[in-house]
């Protein structure tokens, strides 16, 4: 089958490696390089980095679109990031991976959200691309589990599993896998900032670490000590921090992190 592959975030790379391997890839379309790290240096997103070691024709821009003169059979979105206008939907069947039990939890961050709302469970969806955001029938759906300790790393390796499994399966045959609409009321989620990732210690400790492990870190201050805690588990209904990094400082485990603080007694917050 040819395909067009749209993508840009790494859980996505073993998902297209795979379709890669068995059907002809047209092109890949992904986001522009950003600057990354202190120095700013304008990096290629994984998707595009993958797509250049395996001598696949890589597009930056959406508006690139037009200028391909091949005709694929399907056009497979996941986590793009970029809005597609008629010209793409109308080109070629368009589905896309969404990782959410649809209608919930449309938009951006959907695993981020799932894990801070402390779900047990989600749906991965193969759905039909439409103008209208994440709102498009739904071919297949398989649920997974979100373990308590579950971060949003763990569960992207999850959900790409679970995107090969789906696809494998339903390219295989498409006229096998009816249309379904979303039926019940839909939510959205948003994209998270670094504001977000500061912790407000009124909080429970099972809301503390669904919010670390959603988010990856949450930012707060220990003795006066501006710190990310990058790490936390539940014990006994108590918050345990597990990794932390001070500020300017490389990542450490708690207990050296407490060895430095010199027997003084630990003071959340400001």
């Amino acid at each position: 089958m040819k395909l067009i592959l749209m993508g840009t975030n790494d859980f996505v790379v073993p998902v297209f490696d795979d379709l890669a391997n068995k059907h002809d890839i047209i092109a890949v379309f992904t986001r522009a390089p950003k600057p990354m790290g202190r120095k700013h240096i304008l990096t290629p997103s994984p998707v595009h980095q993958w797509a250049q070691s395996r001598g696949l024709p890589v597009h930056t821009s959406i508006k690139e679109f037009d200028s391909i003169n091949k005709k694929p059979d399907m056009i497979i979105v996941i986590s793009y990031g970029v809005i597609l206008r008629d010209n793409v939907l109308n080109s070629a069947k368009c589905i896309n991976i969404h990782p959410s039990s649809l209608p919930k939890y449309r938009g951006p961050s959907p695993i981020r959200t799932a894990i801070l709302n402390g779900n047990k469970d989600m749906d991965v969806c193969l759905m039909n691309m439409t103008a209208e955001m994440d709102a498009g029938d739904v071919y297949m759906r398989k649920n997974i589990e979100i373990g308590e300790n579950d971060t949003n790393e763990d569960m992207e390796n999850k959900v790409s599993q679970t995107a090969i499994e789906i696809l494998n399966e339903y390219l295989k045959n498409p006229n096998k896998y009816p249309a379904i609409p979303q039926t019940g009321e839909p939510t959205f989620t948003r994209k998270f900032t670094g504001a977000d990732e500061i912790i407000d210690w009124k909080k429970s400790p099972i809301q503390i670490h669904n919010q670390i492990r959603a988010l990856g870190s949450g930012r707060t201050k220990i003795n006066g000590i501006y710190v990310k805690i990058l790490a936390t588990k539940i014990e006994n209904n108590e918050l345990r921090i597990v990794k932390i990094q001070p500020s300017g400082k490389n990542p450490m485990d708690w207990k050296s992190f407490v060895n430095g603080l010199h027997d003084a007694d630990i003071k959340y917050g400001d």
